[in-house]
C-alpha cells in the first residue's frame, strides 16, 4: 500500500505529488520536458525555487513587439546551400562552421556581431548549417547548489569552443515595467533582468529587456564570472526580438560551471573598466567567482534605476551607463547588465500582421 501522498510545488510552478517515505522513482527535470534533453538538479532531493519554465522568450508587460511574431522573410535557397552572397540570411558571411561552431569567436573585436539564422519561412532544409540556436539544447546540463552563489548551472559533458550552449530566455519587458520590478526588490532578492543595447550605424540604440525571474529557462541559473567560459550573442531567427544565445568562449570540460560576464564586456576585454563599483559610498554585491582577475563586485547598470516618474526618458542609451537615478540603499540587483553590440545589417524586415512597419537597417 502506498504511503500518504504529500502535495509539493515543483520548479515548474505546478503542483506535484510525492509519495512518502519512498524516494521518487524519476529524477527531477528542471526543464519540465520542454527541452531536447532533461536538466537534472544536485544534490538529490533538492530543487530550485518554483518558476514557470519556457524554452523561448514570451511577451511581457510593456513589450512593443511579441517575440513569437514572425517578422522576417525567408531565403529562397533550394538548389544551392545557404552561402554568403546568395542567401539573404547571410549578408555578412557565414555564422557557423561545419561543426556548428560560431565563427570568429575570440577574434578580439571591440563589439560582438549579431547573427541572423535561417527561419521558418526559409526554403532551405532543416539540415542547413545556418540553423543552430533554433535547435535547442545539445548537451546535458545540471542545475546545482553552489557554496556562495546560490544555484548555478554546469555541463555534464565536454563542450567545444564556439558551440551553442543555451539561451537566456524569459519575459520581454518594456522599460517602465523593468523599473517597476527593480524598485520592488529588496536587498535579499536576486535580479535576473538583462538589458541588451544594440548600437545601429545611424546612432540609434535598440534596447531589449528580458526577465526570467518568474518565466524563464535554464539560463537564469548562470552565474557571473570575471573570467567567463560563455559569450552572449544576439541571434535573430523569426523575430526582430533577439534570442540571447550563449556560446562556449573556450573548451569546457565536464562538471565545469557555466558562466558569463554580467557586464556584457566582449570576452572580458582588458580596458573595460567598471566605473560604478561604488555609489554614494555604499558597496555593491560582492563577486564570488574566484577568478584571478576578479573585480570584487558584481557589475551594475545604474541606468535601470531611473526615477519611475521619468521612465519615458531614454536615460540608458549612453555608451557608458549614467547615474540618472538613485538606486536602493543596498543594491538588490545581481543580474542587470548591458551588452553592447554593433548592429550592421541590411536584412529587410517584413511588416508584422498588425500592419505596423518595422524599421529596415542598411549596411553602412
Amino acid at each position: 500500500m502506498f504511503a500518504e501522498a504529500a502535495k509539493k510545488t515543483g520548479p515548474c510552478g505546478m503542483a506535484e505529488f510525492k509519495e512518502k517515505p519512498e524516494a521518487p522513482t524519476e529524477q527531477l527535470d528542471v526543464a519540465c520536458g520542454q527541452e531536447n534533453l532533461p536538466v537534472g538538479a544536485w544534490p538529490p532531493g533538492a530543487a530550485p525555487a518554483p518558476f514557470q519554465y519556457t524554452p523561448d522568450h514570451v511577451v511581457g508587460p510593456g513589450a512593443d513587439i511579441d517575440p513569437t511574431q514572425i517578422t522576417f522573410p525567408g531565403c529562397i535557397c533550394v538548389k544551392t546551400p545557404c552561402l554568403p552572397g546568395i542567401c539573404s540570411c547571410l549578408r555578412h558571411g557565414e555564422n557557423y562552421d561545419d561543426n556548428s561552431c560560431l565563427r570568429d569567436i575570440g577574434s578580439g573585436g571591440k563589439y560582438a556581431e549579431p547573427v541572423f539564422e535561417c527561419n521558418i519561412l526559409c526554403r532551405c532544409s532543416d539540415h542547413c548549417r545556418n540553423r543552430v540556436v533554433q535547435k535547442g539544447l545539445q548537451f546535458h546540463f545540471q542545475v546545482f547548489k553552489t557554496h556562495k552563489k546560490g544555484w548555478g548551472l554546469r555541463t555534464l559533458e565536454f563542450i567545444p569552443k564556439g558551440r551553442f550552449v543555451c539561451e537566456y530566455a524569459g519575459e520581454v519587458l518594456g522599460f517602465s515595467e523593468v523599473q517597476r520590478r527593480i524598485h520592488l526588490q529588496t536587498k535579499s532578492d536576486s535580479n535576473y533582468i538583462i538589458a541588451i543595447r544594440e548600437h545601429v550605424y545611424t546612432g540609434q540604440v535598440m534596447e531589449t529587456f528580458v526577465d526570467p525571474t518568474y518565466i524563464g529557462n535554464i539560463g537564469r541559473f548562470l552565474n557571473h564570472s570575471c573570467e567567463p567560459n560563455l559569450l552572449m550573442i544576439p541571434v535573430r531567427i523569426d523575430s526582430m526580438v533577439p534570442k540571447l544565445a550563449l556560446f562556449a568562449a573556450k573548451d569546457i570540460v565536464p562538471e565545469e560551471e557555466l558562466s558569463y560576464d554580467y557586464s556584457g564586456r566582449y570576452l572580458n576585454l582588458t580596458g573595460s573598466e567598471d566605473k560604478e563599483r561604488l555609489d554614494n559610498g555604499k558597496l555593491r554585491k560582492p563577486c564570488h567567482c574566484g577568478a584571478k582577475s576578479c573585480t570584487a563586485f558584481l557589475p551594475f547598470d545604474s541606468s535601470l534605476y531611473c526615477p519611475l516618474e521619468k521612465s519615458n526618458i531614454s536615460c540608458g542609451n549612453e555608451k557608458e551607463p549614467s547615474m540618472c537615478g538613485s538606486a536602493p540603499s543596498v543594491f538588490p540587483s545581481c543580474k542587470p547588465l548591458t551588452l553592447e553590440v554593433s548592429l550592421f545589417s541590411d536584412k529587410q524586415l517584413a511588416p508584422p500582421s498588425s500592419g505596423r512597419q518595422l524599421a529596415s537597417f542598411a549596411s553602412a
